[in-house]
């Protein structure tokens, strides 16, 4: 049985994913944003950033994220930046579909990532994702507008954002230009810590 195609992202309080520009990507607004995510135990573990880390269902909930995920699809400009970014050893462990323009053979890291480079368009690498995947769900990973181009299309089934007590004034609005005659949305879960607080949404067609 096919998985469920998912996103799941962290978001300031004034609607924000991400800075305006990539040469701002690690910088202090964007480490503010993630910072409820950094002291988690699954976190560190999967990144190979040494022993220890809190546990909690923060904790939980990323460890969850990452166990249903059986391939990811990504925009190229997360992959661009992303490229520069990563360990060796790319935090996925999982195939990865990146919807591009430019043609590049397939990008195998250690650890179990590969990334796959898809021409033809959001639907074709999600059909991609979804063999890839099996029975396990396809997220996708971002960027922000490649988030868009599929909610647009009806092709998402959920998502989780992690709502962060941070403001950033500018940046990526993850809602910008969402098609509000085609989405509409059912709220399944809100969880609280003291760091963040979790809301997932069913994405129903209008």
């Amino acid at each position: 049985m096919a998985g469920k195609v998912f996103f799941s992202v962290s978001m300031s309080l004034d609607g924000f994913i991400a800075p305006g520009s990539l040469g701002e990507l690690m910088g202090r607004q964007w480490m503010e944003l993630q910072r409820w995510i950094f002291p988690l135990r699954f976190f560190r573990e999967n990144l190979k950033l040494g022993g220890g880390g809190e546990e909690g269902r923060d904790n939980d909930i990323v460890r969850e994220t990452y166990e249903r995920t059986g391939a990811s699809v990504m925009g190229r400009r997360m992959f661009d930046a992303g490229e520069r970014m990563w360990p060796e050893e790319a935090p996925f462990h999982t195939p990865v579909f990146v919807v591009t323009h430019t043609k590049r053979d397939p990008w195998e890291r250690p650890g179990g990532t590969t990334f796959h480079f898809v021409d033809d368009g959001i639907e074709t690498a999600l059909d991609q994702a979804r063999v890839a995947a099996g029975d396990r769900d396809v997220r996708i990973a971002g960027g922000g507008a490649t988030i868009l181009q599929y909610l647009n299309a009806g092709l998402v089934d959920e998502f989780t954002i992690a709502l962060s007590p941070v403001l950033l004034g500018a940046g990526v609005r993850l809602f910008d230009g969402v098609d509000t005659s085609r989405v509409a949305l059912e709220q399944v879960g809100s969880e609280s810590s003291r760091r963040v607080t979790h809301l997932t949404y069913v994405v129903r067609s209008r």
